[in-house]
């Protein structure tokens, strides 16, 4: 989305939603280590930043070691930290306008691994700017995890950030392409590279705990009506997890709604040779000069 687009007022809500995700980040990962909770980490983080003044823009991704995306916990989910990769991807939007990030805090012994994602970051930050096609940012993040003797995870990308639309156009590739589109100046987008030491690639795992809605219509079970009621009304077209819906037998209700049709889960995301991922996200803004990171630490 570029700047003929937005409205001052628009970026500046991007630039708020950032500043607020970057201080629960950085927050919420000083918590992790062996024995913490998941729930409890997540919770932290989405009810800071709602002191902050934002609101989650998806459930809390908590990722363990071949996990790639979309696992949070679950109702009453007693899961603790062991001696693991833990990836934490958080989103907050502030009236829809949103920002994205993800850091890797490892348990487990893998500095270079961690090291790998966050430099190819760094890499591709370095070469953001009004023109830079799609690709040639993916080139710079496989040249650098391949240079620390890892792989990109190729299906998963990077993307663009609409309002109240979490992935929309450009797609980021976390590896050279051909094929690709010109960043503009004005462009909210999120880098994300995955490094792994698998085969490079992820695939859908058994569970999911979060969804989205994929369209509204009638429905008679009285759970499931409520529960689509909170959905529009709060979540919108978010993301969302199980634990948020103040309804009666939640799992029940989405169910329901998952049978008709109107919501879609996301499976949680697992590299294909069950190996570790690692993972590192900021948010910018395409400028003249090059880009403005929303969501670095202040």
């Amino acid at each position: 989305m570029s700047d003929a687009d937005l409205s001052a007022e628009q970026y500046e809500k991007h630039r708020e939603a950032g500043r607020i995700l970057a201080q629960a980040r950085d927050e919420a990962a000083a918590r992790v280590d062996v024995g913490e909770s998941h729930l409890e980490i997540a919770e932290y983080a989405e009810d800071r930043i709602r002191e902050l003044g934002g609101e989650p823009a998806f459930p809390v991704n908590i990722s363990i070691d071949h996990e790639a995306a979309h696992a949070t916990p679950g109702i009453d989910d007693e899961a603790t930290f062991g001696e693991e990769m833990v990836n934490l991807d958080i989103g907050v939007h502030v009236d829809g306008w949103l920002a994205d990030t993800a850091i890797t805090v490892d348990l487990s012994g893998h500095d270079d691994l961690v090291e790998a994602s966050a430099e190819a970051l760094d890499a591709a930050l370095d070469v953001v700017e009004p023109g830079v096609r799609t690709g040639d940012i993916g080139a710079e993040i496989e040249s650098v995890i391949e240079g620390y003797g890892y792989n990109p995870v190729v299906n998963l990308t990077g993307h663009g950030l609409g309002h109240w639309q979490q992935h929309v156009p450009p797609n980021i590739p976390n590896r050279a392409v051909d094929s690709g589109v010109e960043l503009a100046v004005g462009d909210v987008v999120a880098l994300e590279p995955f490094a792994t030491d698998g085969s490079g690639k992820v695939g859908e795992g058994p569970t999911e705990e979060i969804f989205a809605l994929e369209r509204e219509r009638p429905i008679r079970n009285r759970q499931a009506r409520q529960a689509l009621d909170q959905i529009t009304e709060e979540f919108r077209t978010l993301p969302f997890a199980t634990r948020w819906l103040d309804v009666d037998r939640a799992e029940m209700a989405l169910r329901r709604l998952k049978q008709q049709g109107i919501v879609h889960g996301y499976p949680v995301l697992q590299e294909a040779e069950g190996t570790l991922v690692s993972q590192k996200e900021h948010t910018v803004i395409v400028t003249e000069e090059g880009c403005e990171v929303t969501t670095r630490s202040r």
